[in-house]
C-alpha cells in the first residue's frame, strides 16, 4: 500500500489497534479473527522476504508462506474478516540477516536455524517497526506459545502452549523485553483442531489449509541444492576431501558443507550405521563414529540471551533442548567469560549441533536460549 494510504489507517483505526502478521495460514488467520472478536481494531501484514526465481527450487509453484498463493490466502482473510491488509517487501532485511546468515553458517561447517534469526529481527524487528509506523500497539502472530508479565521480577517471559503438541517457545528464545511487551499470542491457550474449528465456524479459507514444515526459502527442502548454488566451490572443494574413523582414513566426501552431525546419507557404506560426528571445515574432513559417538553430557553456547531473569550471575538447574523436536531434559547451565554458558545434562544427549539452538526452561517457562558452538 501507499504511504498516503498507510497515513490514513493510522489515523481512521482508533486504539487498542493490532498489527497481524498474516502468512496466508489458519493460524494466523484465526489470530486475526480472535483479536477482532476481542474488541481490537486489526491490521493484516504479510511479508514478503524473498523472491521464488533468486532462491531456485520451486519456480512455477509459489505455494509456500511467502507465495502467491499465501498472499492471496491473507487477503481474502482480511477481506473475510472486514479488516485492513498489506503486504509489505521485507526480501532486503531477510537476504542480509536470514539467508546470508543460513549460507555462511553452513560454509563453515556448522547446521544453522534460521527461524530463529526471522524471529528476532524481522518479524519482532522489521514487522514491529512497521506496527508502531501504523499506530499499532501490538504485535500478534499465529504462533503456539504463550507472554505473561511477572510483576516481581519486572519482567516479561514466553511460556510453553497449552497444547504442547504444537509448541513453538522454542524458535522465540531470541526476542527482548521491549518486543514481548508488545506480543499477543492469541492461540496459546488453544489446539490445532480447536483452531481449525474456529475457522471453519467463520468461513475462512485457510480452515483446511495444510501445514509447511519446511524452512520457507528453501521450498523444495533441498538444502543441498540451496548451498550449493550459493557458497563458492572454491571455498569447500579441496582435493583430499577426508572421511575419518577412529583416526583412519576411509572414505571421501562432496563437500562438508552438504553434512550435518548426525548424518547417515552420504558418507558410504561401512556394513554397520555410521554417522556425522564430527566436522573439521579448516581440513575438509568429516569424522564418523556409531550412534554411541553422537552421545555429549556438555556443550557451551554464545549469543545467549534471557528473558524471563535479567542474568546468570552464577549456575542454575534448568531444562534444556538442543533442536526443536527434542525432549528438555535436567542440565546445570553456568556462566562463563565473553556471555558464554555452559550446558552440562545429566544424561547425554544426542547429536548436539553447532549453529543449532540450545534453549533453558524453568517448567513451562522459557528462561532463555543461545547458539550451540
Amino acid at each position: 500500500m501507499s504511504e498516503n494510504l498507510e497515513g490514513n489507517t493510522r489515523n481512521m483505526i482508533p486504539t487498542p489497534t493490532v498489527v497481524v502478521g498474516m502468512s496466508g495460514g489458519v493460524d494466523s488467520s484465526v489470530a486475526a479473527a480472535l483479536l477482532q472478536e476481542r474488541g481490537h481494531a486489526v491490521i493484516g501484514i504479510t511479508m514478503k522476504t524473498y523472491a521464488f526465481d533468486e532462491v531456485g527450487g520451486n519456480l512455477g509453484n509459489e505455494t509456500s508462506c511467502c507465495g502467491l498463493d499465501a498472499f492471496n490466502d491473507a487477503r481474502q482473510v482480511a477481506v473475510k474478516l472486514g479488516i485492513p491488509h498489506y503486504v509489505v517487501d521485507f526480501t532486503r532485511q531477510f537476504e542480509k540477516n536470514v539467508i546470508d546468515n543460513f549460507v555462511m553458517e553452513y560454509s563453515q561447517g556448522r547446521t544453522p536455524n534460521p527461524c530463529v534469526i526471522c524471529n528476532r529481527v524481522i518479524k519482532w524487528g522489521e514487522l514491529l517497526e512497521k506496527a508502531r509506523s501504523l499506530g499499532a500497539e501490538k504485535l500478534a502472530t499465529g504462533h503456539y506459545a504463550r507472554v505473561r508479565f511477572n510483576e516481581a521480577t519486572g519482567r516479561y517471559s514466553v511460556h510453553r502452549a497449552a497444547y504442547r503438541v504444537k509448541d513453538q517457545s522454542y524458535a522465540l528464545w531470541g526476542l527482548g523485553q521491549e518486543a514481548l511487551s508488545r506480543t499477543i499470542f492469541p492461540l496459546g491457550e488453544l489446539t490445532k483442531p480447536e483452531v481449525r474449528s474456529i475457522a471453519s465456524r467463520l468461513g475462512l479459507k485457510t480452515a483446511n489449509k495444510d501445514e509447511s514444515f519446511e524452512i520457507c526459502f528453501v521450498a523444495d527442502n533441498d538444502y543441498r541444492r540451496f548451498v550449493e548454488e550459493r557458497i563458492p566451490a572454491s571455498s569447500w572443494k579441496t582435493e583430499d576431501p577426508k572421511i575419518m574413523y577412529e583416526g583412519k582414513v576411509v572414505g571421501s566426501h562432496s563437500g562438508f558443507p552438504f553434512y550435518t552431525i548426525g548424518q547417515r546419507s552420504g558418507i558410504g557404506a561401512f556394513g554397520e550405521r555410521m554417522y556425522v560426528t564430527e566436522i573439521d571445515a579448516r581440513t575438509n574432513t568429516l569424522t564418523i563414529g556409531k550412534d554411541t559417538d553422537l552421545l555429549r553430557n556438555v556443550l557451551t553456547a554464545s549469543q545467549v540471551n534471557f528473558l524471563g531473569i535479567e542474568s546468570l550471575p552464577e549456575p542454575m538447574e534448568v531444562e534444556a533442548q538442543v533442536r526443536y523436536k527434542d525432549t528438555a531434559t535436567h542440565a546445570m547451565i553456568s556462566p562463563l567469560d565473553d556471555g558464554i554458558v555452559r550446558v552440562e545434562f545429566s544424561e547425554p544427549k544426542r547429536a548436539i549441533t553447532p549453529g543449532q539452538s540450545v534453549v533453558f526452561y524453568r517448567g513451562d517457562e522459557l528462561l532463555g536460549g543461545g547458539v550451540i558452538d
